[in-house]
């Protein structure tokens, strides 16, 4: 049985020399490619392939972001131009890489490990769970997807965050969005000014209007939306502390 194989990236030429490789090897088949991180969502969930050889910097959305919307991951191989913290990430992840430009002998080599982790039936999920919730990756943006439809949203349109279990509410001005992805993860990796006010939520301190006093040394957050949200005793003292006040 051939190792179903896409391959992801916006380069013609990038994805030309792979397939180009990989007609070395006969235990690989390639069954289609993809330019951008939407396209190769609706390929992934359409042919399911075995394995996949995703670029990382793309349009629209990046590989990693596309990943994050991926409930179960094929295995996965990276490419990328040099990129040092990436690098770090997938060494310390057991991931397989190239580095572009890469060599045939390098990528016959990345060949014979896909093939090792096919035949053991690995389960890469738990990996590249690892991978992307690196805690000391900063986000810019947050990914989701909304049933068929994928919204990118900057990290200043979002209000507050909301946890839900292994789920997170985010909210921005004008709508709501679940992301499964813990508060804590979201705390590591958000920018400073994101401060954990309750174990429920982790606001956005550009966007909290005044804080109220809702009852004796108890208060509440009031945002530019209208949200009021609790602020436990902790939670003040880190506003506190982090705002100056």
């Amino acid at each position: 049985m051939k190792i179903k194989t896409l391959l992801i990236d916006d380069e013609q030429l990038a994805r030309a020399l792979v397939q180009n490789f990989i007609k070395a090897d006969p235990d690989f088949e390639v069954i289609g490619e993809a330019e951008d991180g939407f396209q190769a969502m609706k390929m992934i969930q359409e042919l399911k392939p075995d394995v996949i050889f995703l670029d990382i910097q793309m349009p629209k959305i990046t590989g990693l972001e596309m990943l994050e919307l991926i409930e179960n991951p094929p295995i996965v191989v990276f490419s990328t131009a040099y990129d040092q913290y990436a690098i770090a990430a997938f060494e310390k992840n057991a991931i397989d890489y190239l580095l572009k430009p890469f060599s045939k002998d390098r990528f016959l080599k990345t060949l014979e490990k896909v093939k090792a982790k096919f035949a053991e039936k690995s389960d890469t999920k738990e990996d590249i769970a690892k991978l992307l919730n690196q805690p000391d990756k900063v986000l810019e943006r947050v990914v989701v997807k909304n049933g068929t439809k994928i919204e990118v949203i900057p990290f200043e349109e979002i209000m507050y965050l909301e946890t839900d279990g292994d789920y997170v509410w985010i909210h921005t001005e004008k709508a709501k969005h679940l992301k499964q992805k813990t508060m804590k993860e979201f705390e590591q990796q958000l920018p400073a000014h994101f401060i954990r006010i309750h174990r429920s939520y982790l606001v956005n301190s550009e966007q909290i209007l005044k804080l109220e006093l809702y009852e004796k040394s108890s208060y509440v957050a009031l945002m530019k939306n209208g949200a009021k949200l609790t602020i436990s005793k902790s939670g003040y003292k880190e506003l506190k502390d982090a705002l100056g006040w």
